[in-house]
């Protein structure tokens, strides 16, 4: 039984081709090597505190009376849709009344939207409902960031291989746990190369 396209699609920041590629991979370890991409990425994506992957992004923002609100995610790819939310329901808001600023692009800054006041925002909106893709695409990952991902997943691929999850160190034959030590959940080198990518909590 073959493997379908859909299937082949990974959750991670790097092809597995190219992770098998450097890392001497081949087929019999390929289901560790789909483990050890797709936990290393999500893992990414924990410690950055933002979704890094592209995909679509339902967000509610609180509509305080400000037409330029913050987006979660970023870089924004496309705007898909934008509703105005009110005490009457919810209505759309025309794609020409509104925009991303920046204009849409793979820079890795934070996104707002800008809404033009002929949206009719003043009129008892409470919340704007926002339909965007965000996120980086296979393949267009910044170097950094899929060197990375590359590295964690290596890291991890280690970890399984020895059978030792959770420790490192060497072991003192004969005495059980002396020398070893509980290893750190990402190496520090992974964190210096993600450090430009963490959304900076105020």
């Amino acid at each position: 039984m073959g493997i379908t396209p859909k299937q082949e699609r990974l959750f991670s920041l790097v092809p597995l081709g190219d992770f098998k590629a450097l890392l001497g991979i081949d087929d019999r370890e390929d289901a560790l090597a789909r483990y050890c991409l797709v936990t290393a990425s999500y893992t990414i994506e924990e410690y950055c505190r933002r979704r890094l992957l592209c995909r679509k992004r339902t967000e509610f923002l609180h509509y305080s009376g400000d037409p330029v609100i913050p987006l979660g995610d970023y870089p924004v790819r496309k705007i898909l849709a934008v509703y105005k939310i009110g005490r009457q329901g919810e209505e759309p808001i025309l794609p020409g009344l509104y925009r991303t600023v920046p204009e849409c692009g793979p820079e890795d800054i934070p996104f707002c939207l800008s809404v033009d006041p002929a949206a009719g925002l003043e009129r008892r909106v409470v919340a704007i409902r926002a339909l965007y893709l965000a996120g980086y695409r296979q393949g267009e990952v910044p170097a950094d960031l899929a060197s990375a991902c590359l590295e964690l997943a290596a890291w991890n691929m280690s970890r399984f291989r020895g059978k030792r999850i959770g420790m490192a160190g060497a072991a003192v034959r004969g005495k059980a746990g002396v020398g070893e030590y509980l290893e750190a959940s990402m190496p520090e080198n992974v964190k210096a190369l993600l450090e430009p990518y963490r959304r900076r909590m105020l």
